[in-house]
This record gives C-alpha cells, sequence and structure tokens, in this order.
C-alpha cells in the first residue's frame, strides 16, 4: 500500500495516533524494550534515586547500580547530582547531596530493582530550599505521640504533548460538566488505561494508594493515598506523584499538577486532605476535631500560604467559591459540605469521631508543607503567620 494511502485512510493507527498529540518515543516499539529488559541482571541491582527539583513541584531521577539488592534503605548510599541543572545551585558549587529516605519496589524495572526517594542537601549539608521534608519530620517526630493520620486526594489533568486536555476536540470544547464524574464510557472518560496502569504500579511498588475515579472534568482524574502516619504521607504522595509522570511518559502523555488547568466554568483540581489524631478517632472524638477546625479557622492565612507552591497564588484561581470550592478569602465549615474549607464527613457527625477533611490544598500543593501545618497549628497550638523553631528541642 502507497504511503499516500495509508495516510488517507479513516482508520489508519498511524493517523488517530498522531491527532491524539502524544509524544514521539511513546511511538517507539515497546516490544524491542521487552526484549532488553527480560536479560539477566548477575545479582546486581538497578537503583533509581528521586528527588523534588528546584521548583518545588517537579520530580527528577537518576539511576545507579549496587552490587546486591538493599534489605533496608540503610543499605542505598548517599549520592550527588548537579544542582545547577535543577534550579537548587550555581555552575561555581553545584553538588547537591543525595540522601535516601525511603524505599519502593520499581514497577518500571521491576524486582529486585528499587525506587528511592531522597532528600537534597545543599554543599554545607543544610537543606536544599525545596527540602521540605526536612522540617517536616521533626515536627512529625515532635507530635508522634497523637498519630497523625493523613489521606490525600490527589487531582490531576492530563494533557496531550499540545497542552491541550487529552481527549477533548482540537478546536472546542466536550460538552459541560455533570456526565463525567465517575463516568464510564468512551465518551465520557479519557485515558483510563493511564488510570489503572499507574494504579497497579503504585500497588507493586507498595505506596499506600486506596483509591481512584475520574472527576467532574473530563479528562481530570483523582486518586487518593493514605492512611498514612506522619512523614509517611509526604513519602508515599510524592512516590505517587513520581510513578504517575513515569506512566504518562509512557503512555506519551503529560499529567499536570495545575490547580485550575482549564478557565471557564471548570473545576480545578486540589489536594484535600483528610485527618485525624488518635484522640479524634475514639468514641467522643468529634469535640477534637471541632476543636483542632477552631484552632484552623484563626490560622486561614498561614494555611492559604503554605498550601500551594507560590504563597497561595496559584489556589487564587481555584478557590473561587465556585465548583466545589471554598472563597479563598473566607474561612468555612460544615457538615457534608463540599463548599467549605472543612468537611466533616455526614457519617462522622453522626458517630461522634472520626476525621476531617481539609479541602483548600492545591493539586500541585507540597504534602510536607500541608501536613506540617496542621500538626503545627492542631497539636503544636501554634498562632499567627510565623512559625516556631523547633531545632533545638
Amino acid at each position: 500500500m502507497g504511503r499516500g494511502v495509508m495516510w488517507s485512510s479513516p482508520v489508519c493507527p498511524r493517523r488517530a495516533v498522531a491527532a491524539m498529540s502524544v509524544s514521539h518515543s511513546s511511538r517507539l516499539n515497546k516490544l524491542v524494550r521487552e526484549q532488553y529488559m527480560r536479560l539477566p541482571q548477575d545479582g546486581r541491582v538497578q537503583v533509581t534515586y528521586v528527588w523534588i527539583d528546584g521548583s518545588g513541584e517537579g520530580v527528577r531521577c537518576k539511576s545507579r547500580t549496587l552490587d546486591k539488592e538493599p534489605k533496608s534503605i540503610e543499605d542505598v548510599p548517599e549520592w550527588n547530582f548537579d544542582g545547577s541543572s535543577t534550579a537548587q545551585a550555581e555552575g561555581s558549587n553545584s553538588d547537591m547531596f543525595l540522601v535516601p529516605v525511603c524505599m519502593f519496589r520499581d514497577p518500571f524495572c521491576l524486582d529486585p530493582n528499587k525506587l528511592v526517594l531522597c532528600e537534597v542537601l545543599k554543599y554545607n549539608r543544610k537543606p536544599a530550599e525545596t527540602n521540605l521534608r526536612h522540617t517536616c519530620k521533626k515536627v512529625m517526630d515532635l507530635v508522634k505521640d497523637s498519630h497523625p493520620w493523613f489521606g490525600m486526594e490527589q487531582e490531576y489533568t492530563l494533557l496531550g504533548i499540545n497542552g491541550h486536555p487529552y481527549g477533548w476536540p482540537d478546536n472546542g470544547f466536550p460538552g459541560p460538566q455533570g456526565p463525567y464524574y465517575c463516568g464510564v464510557g468512551a465518551d465520557k472518560v479519557y485515558g483510563r488505561d493511564i488510570v489503572e496502569s499507574h494504579y497497579k504500579a503504585c500497588l507493586y511498588a507498595g505506596v499506600k494508594i486506596c483509591g481512584t475515579n475520574a472527576e467532574v472534568m473530563p479528562s481530570q482524574w483523582e486518586f487518593q493515598v493514605g492512611p498514612c502516619e506522619g512523614i509517611e504521607m509526604g513519602d508515599h504522595l510524592w512516590m505517587a506523584r513520581f510513578i504517575l509522570h513515569r506512566v504518562c511518559e509512557d503512555f506519551g502523555v503529560v499529567a499536570t499538577l495545575d490547580p485550575k488547568p482549564m478557565t471557564g466554568n471548570w473545576n480545578g483540581a486540589g489536594c484535600h486532605t483528610n485527618y485525624s489524631t488518635e484522640e479524634m478517632r475514639r468514641e467522643g472524638g468529634l469535640k477534637h476535631i471541632e476543636a483542632a477546625i477552631e484552632k484552623l479557622s484563626k490560622r486561614h492565612d498561614y494555611h492559604i500560604c503554605v498550601y500551594d507552591p507560590r504563597g497561595g497564588r496559584d489556589n487564587s484561581r481555584r478557590l473561587t467559591g465556585h465548583h466545589e470550592t471554598s472563597n479563598i478569602f473566607e474561612f468555612s465549615a460544615g457538615v457534608a459540605n463540599r463548599g467549605a474549607s472543612i468537611r466533616i464527613p455526614r457519617q462522622v457527625g453522626q458517630d461522634g469521631y472520626g476525621y476531617f477533611e481539609d479541602r483548600r490544598p492545591a493539586a500541585n500543593c507540597d504534602p510536607y508543607a500541608v501536613t506540617e501545618a496542621i500538626m503545627r497549628t492542631t497539636v503544636l497550638n501554634e498562632t499567627g503567620v510565623e512559625t516556631k523553631d523547633y531545632a533545638e528541642h
């Protein structure tokens, strides 16, 4: 068949792929890759180091070989990288340290290979500016006796490589919101293969993913991670994000965590944070939930500043009081109210104990910053916009 005939065919797979705006790499022959992935490793292990870059939103990775499989995080050595290429250092003093903190199975290269989440330290061994895990860990250690549990709902939007929402008409918009949330059918959901692949990859890796669903805007999805205690929340959500970006890379599309990827009458994307302490989970815990909400109400401005990477500017596009959000300038709370800053689930109100949901964090928030802020306010009883330094305690 001539080339011109092939491209003129209305059912040609090659043409269909091009129209969906996927990356060139995703069109490489994956069967060829599998031939190499099946080769034995002779006892050696590939370890992929993952870290947060200078944007505070992006993740980077690089791999090295270890002579044997690491059984714990202590078996993984520190490493380094060029911070001048990740907006974390100047070229004249660019070496940054990668300090392993949490290890997962590698769903891409498979056992015995590993993914390792790392903290980033500067040349003087002080935490990099976007290493928010460092202070979060200190706070979580201080409040460990309260046994804080978190569950975070990560919303994201799938985009073609051209930046347009995946599956949307090239020169228009899909039908109005309504049929897409938890939808089923080719005319209601776009990219389920990606979502299910991500879910399975997280389960394999050991990430505490606990669910997923299609969201209100077409091409928008959500996955949930938790319950996680303390620092584990940030570790597992960041690794889940890394795995999402890698899965999307294989499919040739982009996952954006922008809190408002499409202007107009479309829902934004958040990272609703469910939270409880041990006393909230006990019988009669509702009074402790209400006390925590009262503390949060007096520190709204502080939380808004740390709930996205730009001090609230990103969230200002999302928290408008419309599309299931509260107004960024006002604090509110209510039972089963998805238009409030804080939602108490109806079942919790009936039982008298459980947890509550902070609906303010943006999709691109740093979970370390969010969980740390909640603990500072509700357990350490901090007030105002300033935070206390617990380094000497």
